[in-house]
């Protein structure tokens, strides 16, 4: 953007306060007479209790309080989203535990490590309960139930309307069962809140992607008017969509603090963390067909979500943005898509970067490498001839997306030229006919995912009256360099040197209204709001100073920071003295405003994966990974790279490396980082990535999201590469992640002729399935 600063490289200014230590966290917070909490959890998966006795806690020093269910309201905790309200839950456990670690009691006092000590002395008793740990023993006949009032452990399902085959008359058919696995979102900083009484309402600083939403739902669970409840989010050590809303123990810490007329706080310790943020966790039934010249003529899809325990929405994800973007970047004739999100005894799944969309795309692009396979093509050729046109948008989906506007072969391109594709199957087959230990792996994936989801938000742009500005939008970053990017918009449009622009967020009694951050959707909404608020500034800018110079607004232009009269350079004001005239005489100067996009954005791209296996231990090491992710209009290059660096490691670490796994008992086996594959540094190496860049029409920015889009490509680009690796040693397929035990013992059985069948049927549940759009749902069940 040619003499803006917008476009540019600009240095997070959020940066240097948390280098040099002085963030602020929830639990840095202290306030006079806190008292401290702990929960008791249950080592059960699936148990009815019998009894709780608290009284040798009660009795221990320091202990205030010992608190359980009855001593509860019996009102259950609003959920971010509610996907069956059968399956409601409380702050604590009623009546039997649904999972390991599930909280029974709360135990407050005077400090954490009295508090600590009391827990270990509740004593509760147990029934044990049979246990359904995974969505195939949940769907079993007579399984065991979560809720017997629900009579099923299908938490909601929906059919297409259409029972016809979309793969009739294709002269190719592949069909894979695959699983999207389950793994921990593991941000650096667990939950927390500190909840403090304020006579008639409550202040509570927590730890959350949406103040406002979590003030609306601690409103709604307390009874207390929104007015009276103030969230304030401080610095948050990651989210990762782990921390939309509150959470049962929020619920839980600010009943007791009403309760007890003082202030509660709870941080969670990095156990309790792995035990209560997990995402993914899909198992996909996928069946394809294409025509002799490798053109896809039908898509058939059936997928199970574990809802884990209370029908966690993370579930639910496969019933609706999985359904949504199942169509890919792909013309695809035919699609009939089912779903299932399945009650188990596990944790209750959540988001995780990208929320349904990743696993949509990992299904699509695992599919068409084994198509590529099939019809004999390589891999981006059967991709090319399926892709839809850039003269095609707006493009209408089966699912009822409208894609915005694409070029889907663009960063296909680039990716390939970058990663000189060529060259590296030159080196493949070089490796091959030798024979060497160390075989090289080529992946490709192309995507498409959905951002923003249209609707408001809030942004503010106050002048100060010494000249600076206060910014304010209803997003609330954790990482994601609001402040930066909404003080360059702030600065390109009134000329305010960005060292004077302050950034006000997440603190409900300051800014107004806010949808928070998540799905992508900060810069597309809290950026034009901001964008907006600021255009209303500089007209009202224009017109005081024209009064200050005694001209007419038409004739005034911001020059540098200060407002000039066209063509006569030395009749000028500078911000300071505009912002003291403004204040003095005209109220002050500024704006609040709302910016509403109408529609939802969908950013695109194509991932390069290289990578090494070792046929002899099954051990996969990346060599390179070329991102070219296309989010619309690039306000700030170091900001979009910084997005993409993360999506990417956690879309590679997916592939390889991480899985949250349950024995049959549901007790959790990889719930440390001893034995949970979260990566390093040295498990990493340098990306390289960039960026094509195609504007959206449905804002004025341009803006698409980039948090995700990189997690979306890499996970699937990765996998393929895997598998591309050992493919000519008769190796077709390697579920996630693909790890060396997995790896190792794909190529021994191709080599025995023992592999098993890529393809099972899929559980005769989906045809007992509510039609979407046309039959009621199942009971209690949500409409997606």
């Amino acid at each position: 953007m040619p003499g803006s600063i917008l476009g540019n490289a600009v240095r997070r200014v959020e940066d240097p306060e948390l280098l040099a230590g002085r963030g602020t966290f929830v639990d840095n917070h202290r306030i006079e007479g806190t008292l401290h909490a702990i929960f008791v959890r249950s080592p059960f998966a699936h148990a009815r209790i019998t009894n709780i006795d608290t009284s040798l806690a009660c009795q221990a020093p320091g202990v205030v309080a010992v608190l359980t269910s009855a001593d509860l309201s019996d009102s259950p905790v609003p959920p971010f989203a509610q996907v069956n309200a059968v399956c409601a839950r409380r702050p604590l456990a009623f009546e039997k535990v649904r999972y390991v670690g599930e909280q029974v009691a709360l135990v407050l006092a005077e400090t954490r490590a009295q508090a600590v000590d009391a827990a270990e002395l509740v004593d509760v008793d147990y029934d044990e309960l049979p246990v359904a740990a995974d969505v195939d023993t949940a769907l079993e006949p007579g399984a065991p139930l979560q809720f017997e009032e629900l009579g099923t452990n299908i938490a909601i399902g929906l059919r297409d309307v259409d029972d016809s085959d979309p793969l009739v008359g294709a002269d190719h058919l592949v069909r894979v069962r695959m699983e999207n696995q389950r793994i921990a979102t593991a941000p650096i900083e667990g939950h927390a809140i500190l909840a403090q009484p304020t006579g008639d309402g409550l202040t509570a600083w927590v730890a959350t992607q949406q103040p406002h939403l979590a003030r609306d739902l601690i409103a709604t669970y307390t009874g207390l008017d929104p007015e009276k409840v103030r969230v304030i989010t401080p610095h948050v050590g990651g989210a990762f969509g782990g921390k939309a809303g509150i959470g049962a123990e929020h619920a839980a810490v600010v009943a007791a603090a009403l309760r007890l007329g003082r202030p509660v706080k709870w941080t969670e310790t990095r156990s309790e963390a792995m035990l209560s943020m997990h995402g993914r966790g899909q198992v996909q039934y996928a069946e394809l067909g294409l025509d002799t010249d490798g053109r896809i003529l039908g898509l058939r899809l059936r997928v199970l979500g574990d809802c884990g325990a209370y029908a966690g929405f993370g579930g639910a994800l496969a019933v609706g943005p999985s359904y949504l973007m199942a169509q890919g970047p792909y013309v695809i004739p035919e699609l009939r898509y089912d779903s299932v999100g399945v009650l188990t005894n596990t944790t209750p799944v959540g988001a995780f970067r990208g929320a349904g969309r990743p696993e949509a795309a990992a299904l699509l692009e695992r599919l068409m490498d084994l198509a590529a396979d099939e019809v004999g093509l390589l891999p981006e050729e059967l991709r090319r001839r399926n892709l839809v046109a850039p003269d095609a948008f707006p493009f209408a989906t089966h699912t009822g997306a409208t894609y915005d506007v694409g070029d889907y072969d663009l960063p296909l391109r680039e990716a390939m030229r970058i990663a000189d594709v060529d060259g590296a199957r030159a080196e493949q087959q070089r490796r091959r006919q030798t024979g060497a230990v160390r075989q090289l792996g080529i992946g490709i994936a192309v995507y498409v995912e959905i951002t923003g989801f249209g609707g408001s938000e809030f942004g503010s742009v106050q002048i100060d009256a010494d000249g600076g500005a206060t910014v304010m939008a209803g997003t609330s970053a954790h990482g994601q360099g609001h402040a930066t990017s909404f003080s360059m918009i702030v600065a390109d449009q009134l000329g305010i040197p960005m060292d004077r622009i302050r950034y006000v967020q997440s603190d409900t009694a300051l800014v107004r209204s806010g949808g928070g951050t998540g799905g992508s959707r900060s810069l597309q909404l809290g950026g034009n709001a901001v964008g907006k608020a600021a255009a209303e500034v500089h007209d009202k800018a224009l017109q005081i100073a024209a009064t200050m110079l005694e001209t007419d607004a038409a004739d005034v232009v911001i020059d540098g920071d200060a407002f000039v009269v066209r063509g006569v350079p030395a009749a000028r004001v500078e911000w300071p003295a505009l912002a003291a005239y403004a204040h003095e005489h005209e109220g002050g100067l500024g704006s609040d405003t709302d910016f509403t996009q109408h529609g939802a954005t969908f950013p695109f791209g194509a991932h390069v994966a290289i990578v090494e296996v070792d046929t002899e231990t099954g051990r996969t090491t990346p060599i390179r990974h070329i991102a070219v992710d296309d989010c619309g209009t690039v306000l700030n290059p170091l900001i979009v790279a910084g997005q993409q660096h993360g999506g990417a490691v956690q879309g590679i670490s997916q592939a390889l490396w991480e899985q949250f796994v349950y024995d049959a008992q549901g007790n959790p086996l990889t719930s440390t980082f001893a034995d949970y594959a979260m990566p390093t540094a040295a498990d990493t190496i340098t990306l390289e990535v960039s960026n094509t860049e195609t504007p959206t029409p449905l804002n004025p920015l341009g803006a698409k999201g980039i948090g995700e889009s990189a997690t979306i490509g890499s996970t699937p680009a990765v996998q393929n590469a895997v598998v591309d690796a050992v493919r000519h040693l008769g190796v077709r397929h390697v579920d996630l992640p693909c790890t060396p035990q997995r790896v190792w013992r794909a190529i021994q059985q191709a080599a025995d002729g023992t592999a098993p069948d890529l393809w099972r049927e899929p559980p005769a549940v989906f045809a007992d399935l509510p039609r979407r759009g046309l039959d009621a749902p199942a009971e209690g069940g949500a409409e997606i």
